[in-house]
């Protein structure tokens, strides 16, 4: 009853006859069938002509009945209404076009029957019935239409032949019919793909026999260089490139970019495509346009079992000329089972990013050890650096960044292997060790640097010593001088021609209100030295530090200051007095005035 529902929506149930359905009880379905058909063809003749008679649209009647094959209603609408075969609808398909989307191969014969010279009707975006037909593999739809007279090689408006979307699917049989009616093997899409790229891409060794047999050419490439082989080798086909193989076709073939068969296998993790293409003897040392081996871009992928294959297959002199090493991008992406294993496969620690690749990065790092701590990742340092990774090649010294972290697990290590606590930054010189700058809020880390030799007294040298100091200039944005060393490696951010001294970076706002403690930590560490004019401000700005300025008193230099206040000789009178000389000056105090 499909037949009659679509032709007669609505209307089984309740016949326009009659008021009663059960006069039909006694019918058989097949009756039932024949009458509901007669209906329908008696009721079509009406909206047929309507159609005729007004613009096109999507109220299509022939539709139902060829995706259903009633060839008898069919047959009465091509004998009684012969136009409504050529209504289009939106995507410009008429009827034979639909016949051949639904595979009514009988449809077809009855339409081009009465209207031969249509068979090649090209639907709004080029499709022909052959070409929809190939598309949705229906076989004897494209014999028939080939029978016909159907052109194999009209392509759709992107250049898409039904031999290249058979091709795609993939339908041997199919491509088979095509080939033997003219279809052409050379004929690309617009983006050059040709039929064996998508047989190629499909693994259809068969049909990459069929085109070969038939006159493709095995090294044909598209817009992007890509060729057959290296499609294959791009979606892990295996079967397909030993094939390929077979037929001496060159491994090696590069795309516009430069990229490899093996390099694309690599790329995308396809271990039986390296494992094979290693075993012909594939270049695992061609590189791309950007000067990157295979290797490399397993090592950024992660495909760990692919690196270890790369690793003896690949020159390390070829990598260091690449101007980036696989440790680099290891760290960069944490992958430390792939770190562990470059490194004993002798890949070289230090070796620095060329200098093009370290302008990609803000702080111009250079190192593999720079990744690692950057990312905090401890397993990776640690690695490195065992491995005999030096800590202090870098523009901006990575134990800067872990202070500036916090990290006292990473601080630690990079000490002990080396690191230099004295390093400066280059866009932000200043006259103390920055490490001091960026740390002064982690007292822990702070006395840490100084057990260690961090040097303390460079913070109490001040080029305007006892004198007044000229106002602080305002930093760009507003911003104070802790959150612009946020920003160290902002070239535009920098200062021009400024050297930053302690007693001014102590000031910043931020940072102002640990003044004092931070000043008590250092007098630990040095001897006698003198308080420039703003460091005895800052202390004298808080009375719970007064007792932090006795550090200093005994220094003979202090003692020459001017406009130093009474309260000082007071300390000094009580700190004469005490017994507790070999306490450091800090304890001394509090012995003094707490006996």
């Amino acid at each position: 009853m499909a037949v009659a529902s679509m032709s007669m929506p609505g209307r089984m149930g309740t016949p326009r006859d009659l008021d009663d359905y059960s006069h039909y009880s006694a019918l058989s379905d097949e009756e039932l069938m024949q009458l509901a058909i007669e209906r329908s063809l008696t009721e079509d003749h009406t909206s047929i002509n309507a159609i005729q008679s007004s613009p096109p649209v999507n109220v299509r009647p022939l539709v139902p009945v060829i995706e259903n094959g009633d060839l008898k209603a069919l047959k009465e609408i091509v004998k009684c209404n012969p136009k409504s075969l050529f209504v289009p609808n939106e995507d410009g398909w008429i009827s034979l076009h639909e016949a051949a989307y639904y595979g009514q191969e009988e449809c077809l014969k009855i339409i081009l029957r009465a209207h031969p010279g249509i068979v090649n009707t090209c639907g709004t975006c080029n499709q022909t019935p052959l070409l929809l037909a190939a598309i949705f593999h229906h076989v004897n739809c494209v014999e028939c239409l080939l029978d016909r007279g159907a052109n194999p090689n009209i392509a759709n408006n992107d250049g898409e032949t039904p031999l290249l979307k058979a091709c795609g699917k993939p339908n041997a049989e199919i491509v088979d019919h095509l080939l033997k009616y003219g279809a052409s093997v050379h004929k690309a899409c617009v983006q050059g793909v040709t039929p064996l790229h998508e047989a190629a891409g499909h693994d259809n060794v068969e049909i990459c026999q069929m085109l070969l047999d038939a006159g493709a050419k095995l090294n044909t490439a598209n817009i992007y260089g890509i060729d057959p082989f290296f499609m294959a080798a791009q979606n892990g086909r295996v079967e397909v490139l030993s094939f390929l193989i077979s037929k001496g076709v060159d491994m090696n073939c590069q795309a516009c970019d430069g990229a490899t068969p093996l390099y694309e296998a690599s790329k995308n993790g396809h271990k039986e495509v390296v494992e094979l293409l290693l075993s012909q003897k594939a270049d695992a040392n061609r590189t791309t346009k950007s000067g990157l081996v295979p290797l490399h871009v397993a090592v950024q992928k992660g495909h760990f079992d692919i690196v270890s294959m790369l690793i003896p297959a690949t020159s390390k002199a070829k990598v260091q000329c690449s101007g980036i090493s696989p440790l680099h991008l290891a760290a960069e992406h944490n992958r430390d089972w792939i770190l562990e294993v470059l490194i004993k496969g002798g890949y070289d620690v230090n070796l620095q990013l060329a200098e093009d690749r370290s302008k990609m990065y803000e702080d111009r790092r250079s190192t593999a050890l720079y990744f690692a701590v950057a990312n905090n990742n401890l397993e990776a340092a640690e690695m490195l650096l065992e491995a005999g990774a030096n800590p202090n090649l870098d523009m901006f010294n990575p134990l800067l960044i872990a202070v500036r972290r916090g990290c006292m697990e990473m601080i630690t290590m990079l000490v002990e292997h080396g690191a230099n606590m004295n390093a400066s930054i280059l866009t932000h010189p200043c006259s103390f060790p920055a490490v001091v700058m960026l740390g002064m809020k982690y007292s822990q880390i702070l006395k840490y640097l100084m057990d260690n030799g961090c040097d303390a007294l460079s913070c109490f040298d001040c080029t305007y010593d006892s004198k007044p100091h000229p106002p602080l200039k305002t930093l760009s944005r507003g911003r104070g001088f802790a959150e612009m060393l946020h920003y160290a490696t902002d070239e535009d951010e920098a200062p021009i021609n400024m050297c930053i001294q302690f007693c001014e970076t102590i000031n910043d706002p931020t940072i102002s209100c640990w003044a004092g403690p931070i000043i008590d930590t250092l007098l630990d560490y040095v001897g006698h030295v003198k308080l420039c004019s703003r460091l005895i401000e800052h202390l004298d700005s808080n009375h719970d530090w007064a007792g932090i300025k006795v550090k200093a008193i005994e220094s003979p230099v202090v003692a020459l200051q001017p406009n130093i206040p009474e309260v000082y000789q007071d300390l000094r009178e009580v700190l004469s007095k005490t017994t507790a000389t070999g306490l450091p000056l800090h304890r001394r105090w509090d012995c003094a005035i707490n006996p």
